[in-house]
């Protein structure tokens, strides 16, 4: 994620507002204003990604910025594990673009950065973002209530996971190629 990708982001967020919007993370009122700009939200990623807490990736087509993929909660030491969480401009939803931007991400964390375990939680009715840990043979592993505040209250989302024994292969073996379309 680069500052000077500032115009693209905004244009994408613009234009995927409403595809987006259901399932966009929103703060509860007591936990104060979001990021006001793209700029204060790269800089908060940079701070939190040299903490090792955070690592934040543009998700691109041709160049051109469509999405984004963001590892979360990165946690070191016994656990070593993280979450994953992911957009994609929904003219490129469905090309298999977002399992393969997941895949890519999840067998650098497991065999490069060491990680254990990844996790991604799914609002219970996004099957977009069910179809993408089918896809990738996350387990489901149970539904966490009220877990994150989503376009204003807090919603149900189902967690998945996957181990680094679960795919000793990576993940990104698992995908059929993607269409140039």
């Amino acid at each position: 994620m680069r500052r000077r990708d500032a115009g693209s982001w905004a244009r994408l967020r613009t234009a995927n507002s409403e595809w987006l919007s259901p399932w966009e993370a929103t703060l509860p009122r007591e936990a104060g204003r979001p990021a006001t700009s793209y700029v204060g939200m790269i800089g908060t990623l940079r701070r939190r990604g040299r903490l090792g807490q955070t690592m934040p990736f543009a998700l691109t087509w041709n160049g051109e910025m469509i999405g984004m993929l963001t590892v979360n909660g990165i946690s070191w030491g016994s656990a070593r594990w993280a979450n994953v969480g992911y957009w994609v401009a929904r003219s490129h939803a469905g090309r298999s673009i977002t399992p393969t931007a997941v895949a890519l991400v999840c067998d650098h964390l497991m065999s490069t950065a060491g990680l254990h375990r990844i996790e991604i939680a799914i609002r219970p009715e996004n099957a977009a973002s069910l179809r993408v840990v089918e896809k990738l043979g996350f387990t489901e592993i149970g539904l966490a209530p009220r877990f994150l505040h989503i376009a204003g209250d807090w919603r149900d989302h189902r967690v998945f996971q996957i181990l680094a024994e679960d795919a000793p292969e990576g993940l990104v073996a698992r995908l059929p190629p993607i269409s140039p379309d």
